[in-house]
């Protein structure tokens, strides 16, 4: 019998033990989330934030999440560093979060044109990493034999070799997390250090398709684009038929990012056995949620670890068509939200961000096991006319499109376009089997009717056409690549707007791609 297995797997039982009987109890949600409140801003009392804003005094009120609501305004990205963060950038200590700030993500999204800087506080590492060691103790109800828990653990993301900037570090937050792992998972650690600090994506994949042979993988962590990638140069590189035969233990793939729908046809083609999918929510400003359970398609917001949420239903009140956030919008606490209805996230971070919009359009699926998924961005939502199609919309299109052609779709965008004195929409797929575009079309704006009311409205009059360009795969990835966006947490985006439609159509022609 494996011991290590043995030890590691009854050690998750035991920690996986008190988890659920918080649940039993029925532990309250807003309860739980005031405590967070309270911890937050008690931490933060003595910074330049919470001086300015009193937290001191709304720590004394008897309604505090109300009073930090009257007294703190919303901030985004853009006003949050512009006022603050920027301070703790250049050196300063106690701005936002007590201390000195080591470290900033760096990250664009998928639709900002210069990169963000996120700060990254101690606190904010360790809140990551007690997630990252739920979502592994509740393996434990897969029931997987007990060799699986001495695995490997490959972990694609950014690279661990981090700029040094005279005050600070600054680099992926994938990278910031695999560089401060605890000492005892670095021996299940893959691709390991040396890979790690790799900063060119092709030369990490190549090292990582040479050492494969040598590593007994059981959970894959990363982005479905570029783990397909992975996975597809591994095949070809030992001639084999699937990436079983090389990791025969490969039992789990956890993805975050962009919604698996469309790539799941394209990755069970890659294994011989079955795999479980689990999802997982990991933004550059905190660990929101994963997957908790068999055969569920909604991920548990975790609620008592440094993060302090409201929701901003997400409508005309509160937003402008373009997605920016209306001055003094609705918010609601997690007591008071709805099912199936969609919310913008705001945060509360023991990173140092105050009731920051994230950008994220959430809807919950459960409002007692507060089970969310994520419909799209609030700048991602394609509504040039009102037809409010979201990224949940499109990726099932997608998804229902690969099912009917037998086709596979690994990559996708699309654009709204003004077209015979009203609009368009202009998709653009990435495919390499032989779909036509007329049929594609079709289908497409067949799917969206039935999935999308407002669509089905809209196109009778106002969308007069929907155009559609089939690529090849790799027109998308060279694109990443031209834009240093290549492998790791890298996303392409897939609302295009007007000046990224510009850059991106004057790419196909200078590379003649169309």
């Amino acid at each position: 019998m494996p011991i290590l297995g043995s030890i590691i797997k009854k050690a998750y039982e035991i920690r996986n033990i008190p988890i659920d009987k918080k649940k039993r109890k029925q532990t309250d949600p807003y309860k739980t989330q005031i405590k967070v409140l309270k911890k937050l801003l008690k931490k933060a009392q003595f910074t330049a934030f919470g001086e300015n804003y009193d937290f001191a005094d709304i720590l004394k009120q008897p309604d505090m999440i109300k009073a930090y609501q009257e007294k703190v305004p919303t901030y985004d990205y853009n006003s949050m560093f512009r006022k603050w963060w920027y301070r703790a950038l250049n050196g300063e200590t106690f701005v936002s979060w007590p201390g000195r700030v080591k470290y900033f993500a760096l990250t664009s999204g998928t639709s900002e044109a210069s990169s963000k800087q996120i700060p990254v506080t101690g606190d904010m590492i360790r809140a990551i990493r007690r997630a990252s060691i739920r979502q592994l103790v509740s393996a434990v109800k897969y029931d997987f034999p007990i060799e699986f828990y001495e695995k490997g653990i490959l972990m694609i993301g950014g690279s661990t070799h981090l700029q040094y900037n005279g005050t600070y570090y600054e680099g992926d937050l994938s990278g910031i997390s695999a560089g401060n792992l605890p000492f005892w998972f670095q021996h299940f650690y893959k691709p390991g250090k040396r890979i790690s600090k790799e900063r060119n994506w092709s030369t990490k994949l190549e090292e990582v398709v040479k050492q494969a042979k040598d590593w007994d993988i059981g959970v894959i962590v990363g982005v479905p684009a570029w783990i397909q990638i992975i996975i597809e140069k591994i095949i070809e590189f030992y001639n084999v038929k699937t990436i079983h035969d090389i990791w025969p233990n490969l039992s789990v793939y956890v993805h975050s990012g962009v919604s698996f729908s469309p790539y799941v046809k394209s990755f069970k083609k890659l294994f011989g056995k079955r795999i479980v999918f689990l999802e997982s929510y990991l933004a550059s400003e905190g660990y929101i949620a994963f997957q908790n359970g068999i055969d569920v398609n909604s991920m548990e917001m975790i609620l008592d670890n440094g993060l302090f949420y409201e929701f901003i239903p997400f409508n005309d009140n509160n937003f402008y068509a373009n997605g920016n956030l209306k001055s003094n919008p609705a918010t609601v606490s997690i007591r008071d939200i709805e099912e199936n209805k969609e919310y913008a996230l705001l945060l509360s971070t023991c990173s140092g961000a105050w009731r920051y919009l994230l950008g994220d359009v959430i809807k919950f699926t459960s409002k007692e096991k507060s089970e969310i998924i994520i419909t799209g961005r609030t700048k991602h939502f394609l509504s040039i006319c009102g037809e409010h199609l979201s990224l949940d919309n499109m990726s099932r299109a997608i998804e229902m499109l690969e099912n009917e052609l037998n086709v596979e779709v690994r990559e996708f965008s699309v654009a709204g376009i003004e077209y015979d004195s009203l609009f368009a929409h202009k998709w653009y797929l990435g495919s390499d089997d032989k779909i036509e575009p007329e049929e594609v079309r079709i289908k497409l704006d067949e799917y969206l009717k039935v999935l999308n009311d407002d669509y089905r409205v809209e196109r009778i009059e106002a969308i007069r056409d929907v155009f559609v360009d089939i690529l090849p795969t790799k027109v998308f990835s060279d694109w990443m690549k031209m834009k240093g966006k290549e492998g790791g947490a890298n996303k392409f985006p897939r609302v295009l707007n007007k000046d990224l439609h510009t850059e991106w159509k004057e790419y196909l022609e200078k590379y003649n791609h169309i």
